[in-house]
């Protein structure tokens, strides 16, 4: 089923033995375009702690309630690495965490977790972890805020046409299947999606999408407007593969 991020902000997270807090924010690798942690807000449990969760610890999505369910404990969380907010995830945490909960690396193999396209709970190896303890460490410029990415101007070949609101996610790969995208007055205000494999790159130091389409690409595929969770309705550019 696809969600939209926007609308998961706020959603209640309810460990295996009570509430840990809500939904603020996801780190997505730009590269890959999946969503590989998210960002929680604890409220005063866990004051001044910037707390990650990753998808292999996701359980059920309640739409109704609003709730995502998350398979650790709250002691688990409180005892895993700490990570500094306002700073880049580097690799070298990464590592920790992921060896601290016993998750395979997604980084290791070619798939978008590794070596399936699903998070999933096999153990890696003690070698495989220090392998990377030994080879990565740097900050990981390829996972960034996707709330930060909100409201980023669209530049199409030939001009703006809008601004980002959301992504829509595989809320089981959690992989980005498009962009969502207000067009603003060039488009009477409506809301289209845009495939991934469409951009050619981010600019954080402007603050700006660059996409190759050209404005006439996206009012030839303007039948395919957002569509709420659990439809497929493919984007311009077609969905992206894994």
């Amino acid at each position: 089923m696809l969600h939209n991020t926007k609308d998961l902000y706020g959603y209640k997270l309810s460990a295996t033995d009570g509430d840990i807090g809500r939904v603020r924010d996801f780190y997505f690798d730009d590269k890959t375009w999946v969503l590989r942690y998210l960002v929680a807000d604890t409220g005063t449990w866990l004051t001044g702690r910037l707390v990650l969760l990753s998808p292999h610890a996701f359980g059920p999505l309640d739409d109704d309630d609003k709730t995502l369910e998350v398979n650790l404990t709250r002691k688990q969380i409180e005892n895993g690495p700490t990570i500094e907010a306002h700073k880049p995830v580097s690799r070298q945490y990464e590592v920790d965490y992921y060896r601290y909960y016993g998750w395979p690396a997604y980084w290791d193999g070619g798939a978008l977790w590794g070596m399936g396209g699903y998070p999933v709970v096999l153990p890696p190896t003690s070698d495989e972890l220090e392998a990377h303890v030994q080879h990565h460490h740097r900050d990981d410029k390829h996972l960034q805020s996707a709330a930060s990415i909100k409201g980023y101007p669209i530049q199409t070949t030939d001009g703006p046409i809008g601004h980002v609101t959301g992504f829509m996610v595989d809320d089981k790969s959690w992989a980005i299947r498009e962009l969502v995208v207000e067009t603003g007055h060039w488009y009477a205000g409506k809301e289209i999606l845009i495939a991934p494999s469409k951009v050619t790159r981010i600019s954080y130091e402007e603050s700006q999408v660059y996409v190759h389409l050209t404005k006439a690409d996206i009012e030839r595929t303007g039948e395919h407007k957002v569509v709420h969770a659990g439809a497929a309705i493919p984007p311009v550019g077609g969905f992206p593969k894994e």
